[in-house]
């Protein structure tokens, strides 16, 4: 395989001429006559200066309030139909087991949307580049992608564990929505959603602290929601840190039983 890809390398290599090297050189530089706004995220050259204008989410961020699965049972998000039915079976197994878990997934699997932008312990990162904002957390070595390049949500996203995410600056308040969550997750343990869900968030720093950022989410979705549900979550600033590698596979150690399920971790 290893030289399968170097002949392969080789052939496109051939295949770069002058003349075919000049064209791209010439075509990278801004977005060509007709390229729609909303993939302009691809031509970046000769943009950068235009982010000096974004506010400064510089550093690395930890998550200081507002996590979801801290919230009183009177204050989580109410589910009904049968997803409240599922939630209240839920924890009737969990009571029962003395408050063990089962798990249908490999432990290493990370929790996504919403729950993505609710670690704590393990920081954040903004990354801020022409036509869209990149989140790494650093928390299972997860990366989302805002496109704020103008674009619409894709027609029929697949689902994925960041889902399909668009945002536009509202000032110097990024102002996102999230579809295309993958509905085999959670909203918050055992409290699952359709896939109709939708994440609308104001992020901004607070105008109290500039060392704050503030992450307003709405959570809707018709299907399993009695009500919209909001949550503020805030992160602390650090300025000299940065992200660990965080590589869950390494010890990765599911037990199976007998019939071949995972266990509880």
């Amino acid at each position: 395989m290893r030289w399968a890809g170097i002949a392969l390398a080789g052939a496109a290599f051939v295949l770069t001429t002058p003349a075919t090297a000049q064209l791209g050189a010439a075509t990278r530089t801004a977005p060509p006559e007709g390229v729609p706004q909303g993939q302009s995220a691809g031509w970046t050259k000769g943009r950068y200066a235009a982010l000096d204008a974004l506010p400064d989410w510089g550093g690395i961020w930890f998550l200081i309030r507002g996590s979801g699965r801290s919230a009183s049972a009177e204050s989580r998000p109410k589910l009904k139909g049968d997803y409240l039915q599922r939630y209240e079976a839920w924890r009737a197994e969990v009571l029962a087991n003395d408050g063990v878990v089962k798990s249908a997934t490999s432990s290493c699997a990370p929790p996504g949307m919403p729950y993505f932008m609710q670690i704590g312990q393990y920081p954040y990162e903004f990354l801020f580049t022409p036509g869209r904002v990149t989140v790494h957390a650093e928390a299972w070595g997860q990366t989302r992608t805002i496109w704020t390049d103008g674009r619409p949500h894709e027609e029929d996203p697949d689902p994925t564990y960041a889902g399909n995410s668009v945002g536009h600056w509202e000032g110097h308040t990024l102002v996102v929505e999230t579809i295309g969550v993958n509905d085999t997750l959670t909203l918050l343990p055992g409290m699952h959603h359709s896939s109709q869900l939708r994440i609308t968030e104001r992020i901004r720093l607070s105008p109290d602290d500039p060392d704050i950022l503030l992450d307003e989410m709405t959570w809707d979705d018709p299907e399993a929601l009695v009500e919209p549900y909001t949550i503020t979550v805030a992160y602390r600033r650090d300025r000299e840190g940065s992200l660990i590698e965080f590589i869950c596979y390494e010890n990765e150690r599911n037990s199976v039983d007998e019939e071949g399920n995972i266990k509880p971790f």
